[in-house]
């Protein structure tokens, strides 16, 4: 990534648990999560694409890669948020995501907005 000031992206994540979707006793398990995407550089940029490594407790890795996020490539300037909600089903009641959405600013500059590794988890299974 890029480490100019002038080009960045915060992104915060935030999961729930949805037990209505899940079936424990066939291994699957569905995760919401709701990401908040920023502009904290200082020029507009578009997000082009997104890369997920999202794994399970017993090593399983699924690796996602796609142009835009929910059917979108969002434009944001300078200090502007977009937000959306996906999805995961894992195949154990604990797991990770993690990866990267790339970026294009207005001058031409691509780089990678880097999504910090977060927890996917049924409640009360981690203390």
């Amino acid at each position: 990534m890029d480490k100019h000031p002038r080009y960045r992206f915060d992104v915060t994540v935030r999961t729930r648990f949805l037990d209505e979707q899940s079936r424990p006793q066939d291994g699957r398990y569905v995760f919401a999560y709701a990401v908040t995407i920023r502009n904290v550089g200082d020029v507009r940029a578009q997000l082009l694409a997104r890369h997920w490594l999202i794994r399970d407790a017993d090593g399983r890795i699924e690796e996602v890669r796609g142009n835009g996020v929910v059917g979108v490539q969002p434009e944001l300037a300078p200090g502007e948020s977009f937000e959306y909600t996906s999805g995961a089903v894992i195949a154990t009641p604990v797991g990770t995501m993690q990866g990267s959405y790339r970026i294009r600013a207005d001058d031409g500059v691509e780089f990678d907005a880097p999504i910090a590794p977060f927890t996917l988890s049924v409640p009360r299974v981690l203390h």
